[in-house]
């Protein structure tokens, strides 16, 4: 049986609750992700994800409201939280890939957060992983 620990991205970039727009935008651009969990930095409790989705959902907002020239400073100034999913789907690292790729299917998400027994964020599964496993899996029935 294929788990989601054996599909996931690990270790996975986190942002903390005190976390700004402009670093998870930079973040996303430099190391080329779309998904960013946010962790809160006391508890170590996930708190949220942001996705490219509504990342570039608030940029835009902002830049109709304050222009181009002020964009970086409005980044800076707007907490992760603002733009951070709450209420989202998260797996355990131990689930059948099986049974959590139909409802990622269905339910059209982009990723979801993947934590261990204890409620540890311990990987990501995303869309690409899906694709990657797919990939391997068709490799193996046509060399």
């Amino acid at each position: 049986m294929i788990t989601i620990a054996d599909i996931m991205s690990s270790p996975v970039t986190t942002l903390t609750t005190q976390d700004t727009l402009k670093t998870a935008h930079d973040l996303t651009r430099k190391l080329g992700i779309r998904h960013l969990p946010v962790i809160d930095r006391e508890s170590g409790q996930l708190r949220g994800v942001v996705t490219q989705r509504t990342m570039v959902a608030k940029i835009l907002s902002l830049l109709n409201l304050y222009g181009a020239g002020a964009i970086n400073e409005r980044e800076a100034a707007t907490n992760v939280m603002e733009v951070a999913v709450v209420d989202f789907r998260q797996v355990n690292e131990n689930e059948p890939v099986k049974s959590v790729a139909s409802g990622f299917l269905h339910n059209k998400h982009g990723c979801l957060p993947v934590i261990n027994e204890a409620g540890a964020l311990t990987g990501i599964v995303t869309s690409s992983d899906f694709v990657k496993l797919s990939l391997s899996l068709l490799e193996q029935v046509d060399p």
